[in-house]
């Protein structure tokens, strides 16, 4: 296995950003969908997808300092979202 390359203190900021801000985008995008596609009452479904933005935002924050670089992590983040934003543009 390979030396992971070093991160700067600019890296590490970058990926808190994308992880912060990114993470949440993508945790209140991401279940809107779901809300609209669910077959069940529309006040269960909202709370089921609220809770599963918990682990979105989870592993939002765990992609963005997994990923090789930062510009990884805006990347995927941003490639997420946009994928959610669409979905829930269809959807609704």
């Amino acid at each position: 296995m390979g030396k992971a390359p070093a991160c700067g203190p600019w890296g590490v900021a970058s990926r808190a950003v994308a992880a912060a801000v990114g993470g949440y985008l993508l945790a209140s995008v991401l279940p809107v969908p779901f809300v609209a596609l669910w077959p069940m009452a529309r006040v269960d479904a909202v709370l089921a997808a609220m809770t599963a933005g918990f682990v979105v935002y989870a592993a939002a924050v765990l992609w963005a300092f997994a990923a090789r670089s930062a510009g990884v992590a805006w990347a995927g983040l941003a490639g997420a979202l946009a994928l959610s934003a669409l979905a829930a543009w269809v959807v609704l």
